[in-house]
């Protein structure tokens, strides 16, 4: 089981990476250049997707084949969320 202060150091991160996607969203940097904003909440999203599913979830601790299906539902996401984007603009 992982510390108190491990997951403690984990939420902060979290917050932090949401306070980035709430500013990119924002501060108008969406209409500004939409192809960028959209690159930088997607990598942040990934990122706080794989921290809770690493961390919280404790798939880190999960045999790797399980892993593999979670990247793999995480890329058929992906596909998705690009595919739509790019029936908007």
């Amino acid at each position: 089981m992982a510390s108190t202060k491990l997951y403690t150091i984990i939420f902060v991160v979290l917050a932090a990476l949401t306070t980035v996607q709430a500013w990119v969203e924002i501060s108008g940097f969406l209409d500004q250049s939409y192809w960028l904003a959209f690159g930088i909440l997607g990598v942040v999203a990934s990122v706080k997707a794989l921290m809770v599913a690493g961390y919280f979830q404790h798939l880190r601790s999960e045999p790797r084949s399980i892993t593999y299906v979670y990247a793999a539902g995480l890329m058929a996401a992906l596909a998705l969320t690009v595919a739509a984007a790019y029936s908007i603009t």
